[in-house]
């Protein structure tokens, strides 16, 4: 995809996460903090529940550009602050929902801002990457 118009959406999907998503994550990442995974610990800590990693929820969002560009290697740059956690239910898990727009264009590259929402609440502010064209 090279041809883009300013707000054109490009990608939009929805990812469900569920406990064992989180374990697997932690094996991969190496990430074992027990609030990904432990009901108890979370409570203990003062939230909500269990919680998906940061670092899943921002994968997940840059995978949607990813799949529509068919080229992990056009992505020149991508941020984003984490603003709400994804609270992961033990029965019934939780969608994160991720829509992909084009924010800007220049001669060489287009940012695509990113909404990234868990149960109508935002989880990513400020999402962007920047693509090659």
């Amino acid at each position: 995809m090279s041809a883009y118009t300013v707000g054109e959406v490009i990608a939009e999907r929805t990812v469900h996460l569920t406990r064992e998503s989180l374990v697997r994550y932690a094996g991969a990442s190496g990430d074992f903090n027990p609030i990904h995974y432990r009901d108890d610990v979370a409570a203990s800590v003062g939230l909500p529940g269990v919680l998906a990693h940061g670092m899943l929820t921002m994968g997940i969002a840059s995978s949607v550009v990813v799949a529509a560009l068919g080229d992990s290697s056009k992505v020149t740059d991508y941020g984003v602050r984490f603003t709400r956690p994804v609270v992961v239910d033990p029965e019934t898990g939780a969608d994160v929902t991720v829509i992909a727009k084009v924010g800007a264009m220049d001669e060489n590259t287009a940012r695509i801002d990113l909404t990234v929402k868990h149960d109508e609440t935002t989880v990513l502010g400020k999402a962007q990457l920047r693509v090659a064209l």
